[in-house]
């Protein structure tokens, strides 16, 4: 599953959700007649499929959401702090030099000397922009997941280059 955004609060009085997204194009997601909901994003989630009935953009950058399984502000308030996610092969294809945080788990970070950095172990959303956590052993860094810092992602090659001393 692809973790794209997580529950933050009830919205109005009819079910409807505020979903704060992990990506840049969450109203794409409005194509998906089915999007999957769990209370952890970790690896043993136990994801429950859920129908969408409508999505909208709200506020800056979040969306509203309303499911057929929430039929009220009550039920809406027990899924507060829920993760939203789908398969893969569900979700849209990402433009070129775009990426699903799913898609980017895993991949060795190197730096432009070649020194190995780590594997992605996850992203975080500050806001202002994303981050890698790169975890080699014991030893964490945290990378901003910009053009500045990461010059090349070649997912196929399960790499990611990072102009970053190890020193950091």
């Amino acid at each position: 599953m692809i973790v794209l955004g997580r529950i933050v609060a009830p919205y109005g009085i009819q079910g409807w959700v505020r979903i704060h997204p992990f990506g840049d194009d969450p109203l794409s997601w409005k194509k998906m007649p089915q999007w999957w909901v769990a209370a952890s994003d970790s690896e043993g989630a136990e994801w429950k499929p859920f129908t969408l009935k409508a999505c909208k953009a709200q506020g800056k950058g979040d969306l509203i959401a309303a499911f057929a399984e929430i039929p009220d502000r009550t039920a809406a308030e027990a899924y507060d702090g829920y993760y939203i996610a789908a398969p893969r092969d569900a979700l849209p294809a990402p433009d070129k030099d775009e990426y699903y945080w799913g898609d980017l788990i895993g991949l060795e970070v190197r730096n432009l000397a070649g020194v190995c950095l780590g594997k992605v172990d996850s992203l975080l959303s500050t806001g202002a922009h994303d981050v890698l956590r790169v975890v080699d052993g014991e030893e964490e860094r945290l990378i901003p997941f910009v053009a500045n810092y990461v010059p090349e992602v070649d997912v196929d090659a399960g790499l990611i280059k990072v102009d970053w001393e190890a020193d950091w």
